[in-house]
C-alpha cells in the first residue's frame, strides 16, 4: 500500500477558519496547501476556527484570533493562514483542544497550557488587573501559558467556557464556566469531579460533557436542556450520571457537539442523543430531540470507526476511508456541494487531484480519510492515498 497525503476542510471561511488563504466558504472539499500534509498528524476544528497537530509536536493554528484564540499576538482579527505557535516551539504537543474561544493543549511529558478568553477563568488564571472601581477583572491570554501545574495530563478538552482534563491516573478536573453564564459560579481553580475512576476518554460539548470508564459505562454531567446527558430526561447534572441505552456495548469513541452527543462501538454502530434539530443526529426525517442514546440504523451497514459532532452537524468516518455529514446543511458544512439540511447521512464526495507523482499502479488508488474534525460550520480531514490490495 502507498501512502500520500493531504488535509482538507469545508463549511463556513468567515473567519479564516478553512485554511485556505481566503474568508470563503466552500461547500465542496479544498485541500489547505499551506499544510504540509505529510507531517500532520492531528485536527481540531472550533467554533471558529482550528488548530493541526504536526508528527513532531508543532501546533499551528488559524481562524478567528480576537481574543488570543491563535496563541501569538493578534495582530489581525482573523487569519486565513496556519501559523505555527511559537509559544509551545520548545515542547512536543501531542493533543490539543478548541473551546468557544479558548484552547488548551497537552504535551508528551503531561504538561497542559491554555490561552485565550479568560473572562469566566476558563484558562485557568486568577483575575490579574483591578479597575477603578475596585473589582477584579481577568485579562485575555494571548500566549500560551502552562495551567493545572500539580497535574499529570492525559488528555485536555474545552467547552463554551470552561475547560475539562484527564489526568494520567484516570481523574477528571474541571474549572472555568461550565453552564452559561449566569447558572453557576466561575472558577479558575480547577476542581476534581467527583464519582468518576478510571477513565479512559472524555469528550466536551458546550455546556455538558462525557467520561468513558475503562469498565465501559460512559458517565454524563452538565446542561441538559435538550437530553444531551442521554439520562431520560431535561434536568442538568452537576455530578456524572449513566448515559441510558448503551447498556452491554464496547464503546470506542465518544464525542460531543454543541447541544448533541455520540458514542461509536467497536462493531462499527453509532449512537446519538440530544437536540435532534437539523437532523444532526442522523435518523433521516425525525429530527426530533432525543434523550436517551438511540442507534443511527441510517449507518447500520457502515463500519464506522470515529464519530465527530460539530455545532449543529456530524460526521462519521468508515473503516475504508470514506466520509458522511448529516445535519445543518448551510454554510457548506456538509460538503455535499449544496447546502441542504438533511438528518440523512450522505457521503463526502472527496474531490481534490490526487498526487501528482504516481506511478502507473498509484495512479489506481483513491483518497480515503484518517481523521475527520467538525467545528461550529466547518470540517477539517486528514486523507491519505490508499491502494487497495488484492
Amino acid at each position: 500500500m502507498t501512502s500520500r497525503s493531504a488535509v482538507i476542510s469545508w463549511g463556513s471561511g468567515e473567519d479564516g477558519q478553512l485554511g485556505i488563504g481566503n474568508n470563503e466558504e466552500k461547500e465542496w472539499v479544498c485541500a489547505i496547501k499551506s499544510l504540509h500534509s505529510s507531517s500532520v498528524a492531528s485536527l481540531v476544528a472550533g467554533s471558529r476556527n482550528s488548530l493541526a497537530i504536526s508528527h513532531d509536536g508543532k501546533l499551528f493554528t488559524w481562524g478567528w484570533n480576537q481574543r488570543g484564540t491563535l496563541g501569538h499576538p493578534p495582530e489581525t482579527k482573523t487569519e486565513s493562514v496556519p501559523s505555527q505557535v511559537k509559544a509551545l516551539s520548545n515542547v512536543k504537543i501531542v493533543q490539543a483542544a478548541i473551546g468557544g474561544w479558548h484552547c488548551l493543549a497537552v504535551d508528551d511529558q503531561g504538561r497542559a497550557y491554555a490561552w485565550g478568553g479568560n473572562e469566566y477563568g476558563q484558562c485557568g488564571e486568577e483575575p490579574e488587573q483591578k479597575e477603578d472601581t475596585g473589582s477584579l477583572v481577568r485579562r485575555d491570554i494571548v500566549i500560551p501559558k502552562r495551567c493545572v501545574p500539580k497535574l499529570s495530563v492525559r488528555q485536555v478538552a474545552a467547552g463554551g467556557t470552561h475547560s475539562v482534563i484527564l489526568t494520567r491516573e484516570g481523574h477528571v478536573w474541571t474549572w472555568g464556566q461550565p453552564w452559561p453564564p449566569g447558572d453557576i459560579k466561575q472558577i479558575s481553580t480547577p476542581v476534581r469531579v467527583q464519582g468518576l475512576e478510571s477513565v479512559r476518554l472524555i469528550a466536551v460539548g458546550a455546556f455538558h460533557n462525557l467520561a468513558l470508564l475503562d469498565n465501559g459505562v460512559l458517565m454524563s454531567w452538565g446542561n441538559n436542556e435538550y437530553g444531551q446527558l442521554g439520562t431520560g430526561d431535561t434536568q442538568p447534572r452537576s455530578l456524572p450520571v449513566p448515559v441510558q441505552g448503551l447498556s452491554d456495548l464496547n464503546l470506542v469513541d465518544i464525542a460531543a457537539g454543541g447541544w448533541h452527543s455520540a458514542a461509536l462501538t467497536d462493531e462499527g454502530e453509532v449512537f446519538c442523543w440530544g437536540r435532534g434539530e437539523h437532523g444532526r443526529l442522523g435518523f433521516g426525517d425525525d429530527k426530533s430531540s432525543k434523550m436517551v442514546a438511540q442507534k443511527v440504523q441510517l449507518l447500520d451497514r457502515e463500519d464506522i470507526v470515529q464519530i465527530s459532532c460539530g455545532g449543529t452537524h456530524s460526521v462519521a468516518r468508515t473503516k475504508d476511508g470514506r466520509i458522511f455529514s448529516f445535519g445543518r446543511g448551510d454554510h457548506g458544512r456538509l460538503g455535499y456541494g449544496r447546502k441542504v439540511t438533511t438528518g440523512h447521512p450522505y457521503e463526502v464526495p472527496i474531490d481534490i487531484p490526487p498526487p501528482t507523482d504516481l506511478d502507473s499502479t498509484e495512479a489506481e488508488g483513491r483518497w480515503c480519510s484518517k481523521l475527520v474534525a467538525s467545528g461550529g460550520r466547518h470540517t477539517l480531514a486528514i486523507l491519505e492515498w490508499r491502494i487497495d490490495q488484492i
